[in-house]
Order: structure tokens, then C-alpha cells, then sequence
């Protein structure tokens, strides 16, 4: 540890996909960085007494334990990592802000826009460090995106489209793992997948304004689920049960700027292993994006003489380029978990200075009520606008 580096001693809850990918980005950011504050992996936590010890040992972390509780508790904990399913997410988060403890927290924030405010001001009142994970923002070539906008080079923004598309759950013998529960998700496909492309409009784009959205649900029923892992599970042959969440949500967009927009949310899209995507077109030129080849970012801009214009590929891997320039050299690429750890500069950062780094829990109060809106427009087959989403929800919630 750098001379002048202050420790941040992390306590994680939750041990198996995003428990591994954030175990990783807190090893690795101090490898690439000159951060001022480093974090340790002082416990990790979660009920399987078992498969939390032999995930401490894997990982790295120098103890375990069975109950987020006890976690709390510790005086050796500075920062609480939630990365359990999203029912468990308001508890855990408020109890941590009580005890003085800095919040990381997966996405979405909560189950209900009044949960996520109840987070809101609990690391508010308590004056503690908190974030959202919405490591898409942290592609090099994202940030560059963003660059790009602020800098107007697209000037006015007209339109964005994206789509956030999986296949894992075509098969109707996959089972009723937790990410198919509205008691454990809230939704389906619109809360897991939708969410991250609600941030990123968000982020590049701007505020949204109203939405008008559908969604379904193609298998009804599925076989319990016995043992599951990541987005794989293993089910029961003898017993199935009713799926309460959407496979697929479609949504319309109006921003305050005036874009619009198009999102499509499934886990139906037979091909798509990974296909978080989008296009922003503006009045001077297009930008578009794809998670499945993330180092590059297409650009065009109208500028461009007769005869040469037309999308062209940057590959963002150079020192210019956002967090780049700390991994290879050009064209030496980078890859997914790469955005974990430049996350956990920001969050580093953040703890070091004082400041809670963006996106935080108040990007996670308004992805929050977009979410609540597309589901409200889905069932009365509406526009909804997001002034009415924080109206019905007051006093508890503030827009």
C-alpha cells in the first residue's frame, strides 16, 4: 500500500456473481490506479456457512460471516457492499448508513421508489458515502460518448434507441430461480436488464419526462428451482410454479430536453448473450455503442466532406480515453470486469474526499420511479409521467 493510501476495510454481502466481480475490482484497483484510499477485504458474508468460507478463501477476503448483521457491527468495517437479491437491499443499506458505515450497493436500489427514498435518506442523514453500481457507465468508450455530448460535437439530441437483450431463460424447463420472483425482483427483465439502460439514457442523454411502456411474461409456469448460481439454476422435475415477472418490456421515452426514446427489455431474444446496446442521434452527428464489443464506439458526424462520411470505429483504448489509458497500450483491450474496478475508482475516491460519486443513491431514486412508471403505463395502457410517479408517492419520496 502507497505510502500516503488510507485503507477502506470492505465488508461484502453476497458471495456469487456480483460478489466475484466486485471481489475483483477491489484486488485490482490499486494495481492500476493511484488511488488515494485502497480498499481491504476485511470479511465477506452470507448464509451458506460453506459456500461463503470457500468463497472467502478464493477471493481473497480475511474472514467471513454468516449474518449482515454481524457484518454491521464489526468496528473493523468502513464500507458495506450489497450484492444480495434486491428484497434485502433497503434493510441491509439503511442499517449500514445507522451505523456510520459507507454503502455500495448493486442495482436496481430497491423494490419500490418508497424503499429506494428510505435508502436516499438514510446515507443522507447519517453523512456517509454512497453509490449505485451501474458499471456501464465505466466502459472507456461510454465515458467517451459522454465526452462527446457535453463537448456538443452532436449537438442537439433527437433520439435515442436501446435494447438490453439475453436468451437465458428461452428454455421452459429453466427454473423459477429468485431473479423470476416479484417478491425477491419487483420485475423481471425491465428492473435487471432495462435498469442499466435507463442509466445510461440518463447519463448521456438527460432526464425522462413520461413513458409509455407494455410488458409480458411468455412462460407462465416453470419447475421449482433446487440449487442456483449466477444466472444458472437447476430445477425440480416433480413441481413447478407461476412466474411473476415480466420476460419482456418495451417501453416509449419523452426526455425534458425533448429526445425521445425506444428501450426493449428480454431474456427472449434468442442469440443475444449479452446485447446491451444503444444509438443516440443528434442534429450534427450519431454515436452508438454495443456491450458485446466494448472497447469500441461508433461515431458520425455530418461534417464530414461527400463521399467520406459514414460511421467510423474508434477503438477507446488510448491514454485520451477515459480510464484507458491506467491498462495497455492501444488496442490492447479491456473487458467487463474492467468496469467494476474503474467504478471503484470513483468509489475510492469518493471515500477519501468526502463526496458520494456518481451514479449514487439518488440516481437510484429516479431509475427507481422510471421503472415504477413503465410498469404503472403497462397496466392502465397509458402515458405516465414521472412528475406523477413522485406526486402519488409524496410526502415520502422527493422528486
Amino acid at each position: 500500500m502507497g505510502v500516503n493510501q488510507k485503507q477502506v476495510k470492505v465488508g461484502l454481502v453476497g458471495y456469487k456473481f456480483m460478489g466475484k466481480a466486485h471481489s475483483h475490482a477491489y484486488r485490482d484497483v490499486s494495481f492500476y490506479f493511484d488511488t488515494k484510499a485502497k480498499p481491504v477485504l476485511q470479511a465477506i458474508c452470507g448464509r451458506n456457512e460453506e459456500g461463503v468460507k470457500e468463497a472467502a478463501a478464493t477471493m481473497g477476503w480475511q474472514s467471513y460471516e454468516t449474518d449482515w448483521r454481524k457484518l454491521i457491527a464489526r468496528d473493523d468495517i468502513d464500507l458495506i457492499d450489497i450484492v444480495t437479491p434486491n428484497n434485502s437491499h433497503a434493510e441491509i443499506a439503511i442499517a449500514a448508513a445507522q451505523a456510520g458505515k459507507h454503502v455500495f450497493c448493486e442495482k436496481p436500489l430497491a423494490l419500490t421508489l418508497e424503499q429506494s427514498q428510505r435508502m436516499l435518506d438514510a446515507v443522507e442523514k447519517n453523512g456517509v458515502v454512497h453509490m449505485i453500481n451501474h458499471n456501464y457507465r465505466f466502459a472507456p468508450a461510454v465515458q467517451w460518448a459522454k465526452k462527446l455530448i457535453e463537448e456538443g460535437r452532436l449537438g442537439r439530441i433527437y433520439h435515442i434507441r436501446a435494447t438490453y437483450l439475453q436468451d437465458w431463460i428461452m428454455d421452459p424447463e429453466f427454473p423459477l430461480v429468485w431473479r423470476l420472483s416479484k417478491e425477491v425482483c419487483g420485475s423481471g427483465a425491465l428492473g435487471d436488464l432495462a435498469a442499466h439502460s435507463i442509466d445510461l439514457a440518463r447519463f448521456l442523454v438527460g432526464e425522462f419526462k413520461e413513458v409509455s411502456g407494455i410488458m409480458e411474461t411468455f412462460i407462465k409456469e416453470r419447475p421449482i428451482v433446487e440449487d442456483s448460481s449466477g444466472l444458472s439454476g437447476k430445477g425440480s422435475s416433480e413441481q413447478k410454479g407461476p412466474v411473476e415477472v415480466d420476460d419482456a418490456s418495451v417501453f416509449l421515452a419523452r426526455f425534458e430536453n425533448g429526445a425521445i426514446g425506444t428501450f426493449e427489455a428480454t431474456r427472449f431474444a434468442g442469440g443475444n448473450r449479452n446485447g446491451n446496446r444503444f444509438e443516440i442521434n443528434g442534429e450534427k452527428g450519431s454515436i452508438r455503442w454495443d456491450m458485446e464489443n466494448m472497447n469500441n464506439l461508433d461515431v458520425y458526424f455530418h461534417q464530414d466532406e461527400d463521399g467520406l462520411q459514414g460511421f467510423r470505429t474508434i477503438n477507446c483504448t488510448e491514454e485520451v480515453h477515459p480510464y484507458a489509458g491506467a491498462y495497455w497500450p492501444a488496442a490492447h483491450i479491456i473487458g467487463y470486469e474492467h468496469t467494476f474496478t474503474n467504478l471503484m475508482v470513483e468509489l475510492m475516491n469518493g471515500i477519501d474526499q468526502g463526496y458520494s460519486p456518481l451514479p449514487n443513491f439518488v440516481d437510484g431514486v429516479r431509475n427507481q420511479a422510471i421503472l415504477e412508471a413503465v410498469q404503472e403505463s403497462a397496466q392502465t395502457k397509458q402515458w405516465v409521467t414521472l412528475s406523477d410517479i413522485f406526486k402519488k408517492a409524496e410526502p415520502s419520496v422527493k422528486s
